[in-house]
């Protein structure tokens, strides 16, 4: 029971013992370089030197302060304009108007550890006097700071517990937009998201695929740069190498510039600080680097301190994005004079030891630089930030002036400065995204030599992210002065472009960017430029030689105007008209005995047929259309029965006739003539027949073949039914088969006039024609596969009407004498 009295009274003793503690800081005191007292205080962090000296560390005594030295007079200015900003507000009857407002301006020296010094003593001030406490109010309502990325990131982290809120001019890191790491951060610029992605559309809208990259190794850096390699991804572009270091890393530095002189790319992205760049172009400038192209960010782009004639061998035609140059009225007088008449602390007058503003002396007859700082409104407008901010808290009502004695807490000038909106007098709206940020604005500028010899910043274009996406990047490529001075821009590609007609194979073990040239196989084309991938061409279209249009197959078909048809033709009407003269001449002679043997009408009948398969040929001849195909088939099988039934004819009378000498026999009145021609017509009309049943059925068909040739249609007759085709043509092989057998029969029969044996040979050669033909019509491809059959059919009928009629000819033109009957009745053995 006695355990939770004492416990109590152990609490109570505690808490006693904290309340009495006196708040002691620890180490030397850290002062501001500037400041100025008021009822209210804004901080400030400025990097107004660049290099610091460590002292010895001996170990034996107390080591010494380290010192700042090489005045950074960009910076410089920043915390002019600051001192000018708040002496504005204090005579300004309508802000703030009985409130003196001061500031606490800290040098951090561009070192990490003199930055988080000076974040401290701004937390809490320089001393405490004795008997003061720890009463967590913080004398400062807001910092204005830093100028770098990552120091901002370390001075957001610290402050950030307090919610003292941190306004940042110069810091554009995209990592400082994370609301929820960094609750009371704001910034009156942009982040770099924009920057980043800006730079990507302007490497594309040149058309540079190729790229190298440098960035500083810091939180403003690799954000930046991880944002452009991601947009640059995204649109088609390479990266050929990406490098970072920071000033304090030669080596490294050395390492970028090998890989610089190594590397093909002739365009560099360098997202670099001022100083990175400053150690990076001074071994370029060592190396003699020069023509290569430079793509730069807003820390360095307008750095007149890097633009020099020396410098300009390496980077001049520089392009880069660049903040708003904003004039502000009256401050160019004031950091003449005014400035160090009244805000600086260091005078002859002054009772303070000058020994740490005596580099600062020098600045003072330098005013060359104040009106190309392009920083300084947004410093301007940060004040004036948190002037507004504070004007809303302490219920500031014109004459009534504001209410003193109010306890403003950090917490509520962070939720203030989200609900500023005001046009300070350089005609900049101010207010802050979701994010605690501005609105992208940017310059696009170029480093040009003027025809004088002097060097310019020169304004070719702008980037507005207030405008649509359309209108929000403008460039004037007619005012760009490149690399090298040319005038016309450099190319930067891995590979050239793929013209249309070939396609783009990558290269093994290389970015996307570096590519092959192959060309579109037959039958495909590309028609851009790099495409990736060649288009099939339709099933009636070809790819024509270039492979970037697809034009229409050529039709192949047998013509009446190619050489091929004009030979086949010319045989044609050759064979029509021989046939035509030995039927002239038989008609002659009628009446001897040659011509009177065998049957004369059979013999003008087959002297008919053959007129029309020579004649038929040609059906075979130009476009096929639906009439042609099915009479060039037809046609040929009609004609052909006839012809070989009339040889047929002509055989059985052979066989008939030698029948009829032998005694008793009385054949040849049951195979006259009459039965002759009936016997040729019913062979014909069996064939007539079949040819009705396959036009009816499936009848021949022009036909576009594509599968034999890709480059070409095959305007082809298709047989529709191929029984019917091999039903015709079968009909045809079974009479010339009959025809042969009974001839062969024949062949051994006497006398002068037996015509069996020049049948015999007529049908040899006939069958070895179209046994020949059946193989190579189904192999010859396209027009061939007509000729073949052209030639099977005329070379069938000249084997016939030469075999039969030739020996004929011959006796009746050059042997007269036996063209007697008495000639004809002689007997003799045929030894075939």
């Amino acid at each position: 029971m006695l355990i939770f009295p004492y416990t109590l009274l152990l609490f109570y003793q505690l808490n006693t013992k904290a309340e009495n503690t006196l708040c002691r800081t620890m180490g030397d005191t850290k002062y501001p370089l500037l400041s100025k007292d008021g009822d209210i205080v804004i901080g400030a962090l400025f990097v107004i030197h660049t290099e610091v000296s460590l002292p010895l560390f001996g170990f034996t005594q107390k080591p010494q302060l380290p010192s700042c030295s090489s005045v950074n007079i960009k910076d410089f200015r920043l915390a002019q304009t600051m001192i000018f900003a708040i002496e504005e507000i204090n005579k300004n009857k309508s802000l703030l108007p009985n409130i003196s407002v001061g500031y606490n301006i800290y040098d951090t020296c561009g070192s990490r550890l003199f930055s988080m010094s000076a974040t401290m003593a701004l937390m809490n001030g320089p001393e405490f006097a004795t008997g003061d406490r720890c009463s967590g109010q913080s004398l400062i309502h807001a910092i204005i700071g830093e100028t770098e990325s990552s120091n901002t990131v370390i001075l957001s982290r610290t402050t950030g517990p307090f919610k003292i809120p941190v306004i940042s001019p110069t810091a554009t890191c995209e990592c400082l937009s994370n609301r929820k790491d960094y609750p009371s951060f704001f910034r009156t610029i942009a982040s770099d998201y924009h920057q980043s992605k800006a730079i990507a559309n302007i490497v594309k809208y040149f058309g540079w695929s190729w790229v190298g990259a440098v960035n500083s190794d810091n939180d403003y850096g690799n954000y930046g740069m991880a944002i452009f390699q991601k947009t640059a991804q995204e649109e088609g572009i390479c990266v050929e190498y990406s490098m970072k270091f920071l000033r304090t890393e030669p080596e490294k530095i050395r390492n970028v510039v090998d890989m610089i002189q190594q590397g093909t790319s002739k365009v560099i992205v360098a997202f670099l600080t001022g100083f990175e760049m400053k150690s990076l172009l001074e071994q370029l400038t060592i190396q003699n680097i020069t023509g290569l192209q430079m793509i730069g960010v807003e820390a360095w782009i307008t750095a007149k301190s890097l633009m020099t004639p020396n410098s300009f061998h390496v980077l001049g035609g520089s392009l880069g994005f660049a903040v708003k140059k904003l004039q502000i009225e009256g401050f160019a007088e004031y950091a003449r004079k005014a400035f160090w008449d009244t805000a600086f602390p260091c005078s002859p007058s002054a009772e303070i030891n000058c020994s740490r503003y005596q580099d600062l002396f020098v600045v003072k007859n330098y005013n060359e630089d104040v009106l190309e700082q392009r920083f300084l409104s947004y410093v301007y407008k940060a004040v004036y930030a948190v002037a507004h901010s504070l004007h809303s808290l302490l219920k500031c009502k014109g004459q009534e002036g504001c209410e003193k004695g109010l306890t403003i807490q950090p917490q509520q000038v962070v939720e203030a400065l989200k609900k500023v909106n005001f046009t300070v007098k350089t005609g900049d709206h101010v207010w802050f995204d979701s994010t605690g940020g501005a609105i992208a604005q940017y310059e696009i500028v170029n480093w040009q030599q003027e025809t004088d010899g002097s060097l310019q910043f020169k304004s070719v274009g702008y980037y507005d992210a207030s405008l649509p996406p359309d209108q929000r990047f403008v460039i004037n490529t007619k005012n760009i002065i490149w690399a090298r001075e040319k005038l016309e821009k450099p190319r930067s590609v891995c590979s050239e472009s793929c013209p249309p007609g070939t396609r783009k194979a990558a290269q093994k073990g290389r970015p996307v960017c570096c590519y092959d040239c192959i060309p579109c196989a037959e039958g495909e084309i590309s028609n851009e430029t790099d495409s990736n991938n060649c288009k099939q061409c339709p099933g009636e279209y070809w790819s024509n030689a270039e492979k970037n249009k697809c034009v229409l197959k050529p039709v192949e078909f047998l013509s009446f105007t190619e050489v091929m048809g004009i030979v086949l033709v010319f045989f044609s009407l050759f064979g029509v008209g021989l046939t035509a003269l030995v039927a002239i001449l038989f008609y002659s002679k009628k009446d001897t005995p040659i011509v009177k043997a065998n049957n004369s009408e059979l013999s003008f009948m087959l002297l008919f047929s053959l007129t029309l398969c020579f004649l038929c040929s040609l059906t075979f001849i130009g476009r096929p259309t639906e009439w042609s195909c099915m009479l060039r088939h037809t046609a040929f099988g009609i004609t052909f029965v006839l012809c070989i039934s009339c040889v047929l004819g002509k055989t059985v009378v052979v066989l008939m006739a030698f029948k009829a000498t032998l005694p008793g026999s009385n054949v040849m009145k049951w195979f006259g003539p009459a039965q002759q021609l009936l016997s040729v017509l019913a062979f014909t009309l069996t064939q007539v027949l079949i040819c009705v049943l396959w036009v009816s059925i499936s009848p021949p068909f022009p036909n576009k073949n594509m599968k034999y040739y890709k480059e070409k249609i095959i305007l082809e007759c298709s047989l529709g039914s191929t029984i019917g085709f091999w039903a015709v043509l079968g009909y045809i092989g079974l009479l010339a088969v009959l025809c042969f057998i009974l001839a062969f029969l024949a062949r051994m029969l006497p006398d002068n006039f037996n015509d069996a044996k020049l049948i015999t040979f007529s049908m040899l050669i006939f069958c070895a024609v179209w046994i020949t033909f059946i193989p190579v019509y189904i192999s010859s491809p396209g027009k061939f596969t007509v000729a073949v059959e052209i030639f099977a059919i005329l070379a069938s009928s000249f084997g016939l009407l030469f075999c039969i009629f030739t020996p004929k000819c011959y006796i009746i033109l050059l042997k007269p004498n036996q063209n007697t009957k008495q000639h004809m009745m002689v007997k003799t053995t045929s030894k075939f």
